[in-house]
């Protein structure tokens, strides 16, 4: 979600965006003129966009279900859409699945990236698109005029071009992994986009975003660089990237941005009512355990750690689960998996302990 919003509702449904409304309201208040009034403008969309899929009957997704079989087949369908600047979605169809690159580097980038994550969840976790039945993957390309940001909005991905100062695409590989991320997390029972369990969602968004671009690029997890939005800030701006999983709190540091507000232990964890409560802020804590967790495992982080966070969220049932229900749900995945003794085991008990939970 975009900005804070107290109603219910909202948060059962949530515009899942990739700029977080803290990283809007340093802008609002640092920025000139143009970039003040680009923030508030941004924000107020974002309550707009937040009224209408209020408005929306909640998806089904929201029901848990059981953990389905695994996917036989690949059965990918992706529609690109170009949304001409104009705010109204999906837009014109400019690719479909099977079709040649259109040569719109973000329409091309957009098809690739649906495909590059469809492939890690099916060929990894055997999971048939984002509701495990192949859903179509829509996204639209050049939402809105100089737009900075993308979303997912409970049916569908957003992208936004960017002003080209401040943010200059938002079609990058791990934000696509990220948003997309969210539509697996809805049908797969949900977490509240609040508090805890809204910086759960967030995470568990950041964690899968992050393992696109790794089993993409294959890289072990001691290779990657395990930032998220890398590439997406402007020429000017001090800093790498939107979240950093190795090291949350160190993203960026800019005059104009601000700085990373990302705690990566329990001892720094953000009280906030900002941010659906720090929902964007905390997920720097399960990141930063996911993360410990991949280097003392070792190898491919989409292998063992991806199944153990995969796994963790198809049996939690829980949309309002905190840190410490996630962590338990992560143990009991690896008990599972590989054994109560094993060190997998052992590794992510320490990796949890790591951050300043005990499980």
């Amino acid at each position: 979600m975009c900005h804070n919003h107290h109603v219910h509702h909202h948060v059962r449904n949530p515009i899942c965006c990739i700029i977080p409304p803290h990283m809007l309201e340093t802008l609002a208040m640092r920025g000139d003129k143009r970039t003040r009034s680009m923030a508030q403008a941004l924000m107020k969309q974002n309550a707009e966009v937040r009224e209408e899929r209020a408005a929306m009957p909640l998806a089904p997704s929201a029901m848990a279900a059981a953990a389905p079989a695994p996917a036989a087949k690949r059965n990918l369908k992706r529609a690109i859409h170009d949304g001409g600047k104009k705010v109204g979605l999906p837009g014109k169809l400019v690719r479909s699945e099977g079709q040649p690159p259109t040569g719109d580097k973000s329409a091309d980038e957009a098809y690739d990236g649906a495909g590059v994550v469809y492939d890690l969840y099916f060929k990894e976790f055997g999971r048939d698109s984002l509701d495990n039945a192949g859903l179509k993957l829509v996204a639209t390309v050049h939402h809105r005029a100089n737009y900075n940001n993308a979303f997912w909005n409970g049916e569908q991905m957003a992208y936004g071009d960017g002003d080209g100062r401040i943010f200059r695409t938002f079609t990058e590989l791990s934000v696509v992994g990220h948003e997309m991320s969210h539509g697996v997390v809805q049908f797969s029972g949900g977490l509240l986009y609040r508090g805890e369990s809204g910086a759960l969602n967030e995470s568990f968004a950041d964690v899968f975003g992050a393992l696109t671009v790794q089993r993409k690029a294959n890289q072990s997890a001691s290779q990657a660089d395990w930032l998220i939005g890398k590439g997406i800030l402007g020429a000017n701006i001090n800093g790498v990237a939107l979240r950093n999983m190795k090291a949350p709190g160190t993203a960026y540091d800019d005059a104009l941005l601000g700085k990373d507000p990302q705690p990566y232990h329990m001892d720094f964890f953000v009280n906030t009512t900002g941010d659906n409560g720090g929902v964007h802020i905390n997920s720097g804590i399960p990141n930063h355990a996911f993360y410990l967790y991949s280097q003392l495992v070792g190898g491919n982080a989409w292998g063992k750690p991806g199944k153990v966070w995969y796994d963790a969220l198809q049996t939690i049932n829980n949309s309002t689960a905190t840190f410490n229900d996630w962590a338990r749900e992560t143990m009991d995945s690896a008990v599972n998996l590989f054994g109560l003794g094993a060190m997998e085991t052992l590794y992510l008990r320490r990796a949890w302990k790591l951050v300043g939970i005990s499980v």
